[in-house]
């Protein structure tokens, strides 16, 4: 386990260099970071030669990118075009949006397997298609008409929660935020369980654990459950950087400001630091969730070793 540990993680170093090379490249050639820096107007030649020395923009990438990893191992990311450290708006910005995949992960674990396994062991029955024709519609409706409906009906019209949420996001006000950030992942975790239970339950282990005359519950828990969990525990897995990374259009709608306001507001604003640093953080979080993703498969299956 420990080799193919130190093994995974020397593979993570050339595929976060090629990451972040991406996304700085993408935004530093492609954008124009002056443009940003001097808002509507158009600098002065003077001007714009002045900026591009402070913030390092007159020499080459290759050397922009070196300095910049550099100060990244150091933990520095830079430094926002308002004189802000960028780790000082990470700090506000990553715990609001950790909570709110907290909750959103919550939902497809809880709701999602459940549903999955429910009609995965009646499949064909009522309650098997009733759940298929709900989780078409979630995945078909856009997230933000989702939110936008749910905002309306729950804030709005009923009163049951805040429209907006507070600065500091607690669990409470992330419920309906969460559902909604989860809801098409939702769908996918409760159709992915389903395939997999319904595919396992005629598998041969699970005849014979019904022959021996095991409680029903052992069987599915104990025998069906397990096995089949492993491509839901693949897709919930990468699916974690992608909430936090995609959460976007659902903190624009509950006005949460977290990693997806921050980035909305960088690329607007063509804040290149602001955008660079937290891709490279969520960069890390996709590299980290894949890995325990790995060894989570060994605790479902007894089977798999790792050499």
């Amino acid at each position: 386990m420990g080799r193919y540990v130190i093994r995974r993680l020397l593979q993570m170093i050339p595929v976060f260099i090629g990451a972040t090379l991406l996304i700085f490249l993408m935004v530093n050639v492609m954008g124009d970071p002056i443009a940003g820096l001097c808002g509507d107007r158009q600098c002065d030649p003077a001007t714009a030669a002045q900026l591009e020395k402070e913030f390092g923009l007159d020499k080459p990438v290759w050397q922009q990118y070196l300095t910049y990893m550099g100060n990244v191992f150091t933990g520095d990311f830079g430094t926002a075009f308002n004189g802000q450290p960028v780790t000082e708006l990470m700090a506000t910005a990553f715990p609001v949006t950790i909570r709110l995949t907290l909750v959103a992960i919550f939902f497809e674990i809880v709701i999602g397997i459940t549903l999955g396994v429910v009609t995965g062991l009646r499949r064909g029955r009522p309650v098997d298609t009733s759940v298929l024709l709900l989780t078409l519609v979630v995945i078909s409706v856009p997230t933000f008409v989702t939110g936008l409906l749910l905002q309306l009906l729950l804030g709005v019209e009923w009163g049951w929660i805040k429209p907006s949420v507070s600065t500091d996001a607690t669990f409470g006000e992330l419920i309906v935020p969460g559902l909604v950030l989860a809801s098409v992942s939702l769908a996918y975790v409760t159709r992915l369980t389903r395939t997999s239970i319904a595919e396992n339950k005629r598998s041969d282990y699970v005849r014979t654990a019904v022959a021996k005359g095991l409680p029903h519950r052992r069987v599915v828990t104990r025998h069906l459950l397990r096995n089949s969990l492993i491509p839901v525990v693949t897709f919930i897995g990468t699916d974690i950087g992608a909430l936090m990374g995609g959460a976007i259009v659902t903190e624009r709608i509950f006005n949460i400001h977290g990693v997806g306001y921050q980035l909305y507001q960088g690329i607007l604003r063509q804040n290149t630091q602001t955008v660079v640093g937290f891709v490279t953080v969520l960069v890390l979080v996709f590299l980290v969730a894949n890995l325990l993703v790995d060894l989570l498969y060994a605790v479902l299956d007894p089977r798999i070793r790792y050499a």
